[in-house]
């Protein structure tokens, strides 16, 4: 029982950071119905933003004011990438045929990926301590400082995008998107605007999860973005692609699936597990498990 419950707090915890990743997923495709393969290398670069804000603008500090601030200021940093990369890797294929955002997409990955080697080295880096090493035994399930702030703010935030999402003017303008962006434009939204905005807040909460993994995992690589892109990637698929909702539950399936089959299969087969997942998934289910809300068009 102890190894079930300590499972479960890791997954919770690894399906967090999922979650928020498989947001920038969703968030694009529901919009613009791109798969934004350079997400995952953006998440990348926000833990070395992070690491790089850390040691050269706030001298080591690990005050709570420094984190905030370490976070804040990544999270603007990536915001302000996921602009410029809508706007000159996507913006002028919006048009063209679905497979050339797809390529300009893997290139654009490319290019963070190898922009990041560059620029901070291809070996391991490791992330600093920003929040104290403190632990808690449970009857025999420990639970670290770290866990409780990456579940708290993750679902915190997952929060209130969707309420942002459901319950505000520009939320029902980016809902109103996703129909139909030719109808959206005819009633006076700004599709581009839009467009940018979704790019802010799917970047933005990427950072927040880059900055999660360094903080957890601890090492950080230039190639990382790969897989932590691919997880979140499957985890929007599993809970139904362009569905905010749906992303949340399957970034937590995904990250207890993953806990529990390290815990009691082996943790070697965990990424053969996760695909066989997948495959079951989308055989059983193919829109995912909420599925996507498509208007029909009369």
């Amino acid at each position: 029982m102890d190894i079930f419950l300590q499972q479960l707090a890791n997954g919770l915890t690894i399906g967090s950071m999922f979650a928020l990743v498989a947001l920038g997923y969703t968030m694009v495709y529901g919009v613009m119905r791109l798969i934004n393969f350079a997400h995952g290398d953006m998440v990348a670069a926000a833990a070395f933003v992070g690491l790089t804000v850390y040691t050269q603008v706030m001298g080591q500090a690990t005050s709570l004011l420094a984190v905030v601030i370490i976070f804040l200021l990544t999270a603007v940093t990536m915001a302000c990438i996921g602009v410029v990369l809508e706007r000159l890797a996507y913006r002028p294929l919006r048009t063209a045929p679905r497979l050339s955002a797809v390529v300009s997409a893997l290139g654009a990955s490319l290019v963070i990926q190898n922009g990041i080697m560059l620029i901070w080295g291809p070996q391991m880096r490791i992330f600093p301590e920003l929040v104290p090493q403190v632990y808690w035994d449970l009857g025999g399930v420990v639970i670290s400082l770290i866990q409780v702030i990456i579940l708290v703010l993750s679902l915190v935030l997952m929060v209130a995008l969707y309420l942002f999402v459901e319950k505000t003017r520009m939320g029902a303008a980016i809902r109103a998107s996703s129909i139909d962006q030719d109808a959206a434009r005819l009633m006076g939204i700004n599709v581009n605007r839009i467009i940018a905005l979704i790019f802010i807040i799917g970047s933005s909460l990427g950072a927040v999860g880059g900055l999660f993994i360094g903080l957890y995992y601890r090492g950080i690589t230039f190639n990382m973005g790969w897989q932590y892109g691919l997880y979140a990637f499957v985890a929007a698929i599993i809970g139904g692609i362009g569905n905010i909702p749906g992303a949340m539950i399957g970034g937590m399936l995904l990250g207890l699936f993953n806990a529990f089959i390290a815990g009691y299969v082996s943790s070697t087969w965990a990424d053969a597990y996760t695909f066989i997942l997948l495959i079951v998934i989308l055989i059983i289910r193919p829109t995912g498990i909420l599925g996507e809300r498509v208007a029909e068009k009369v």
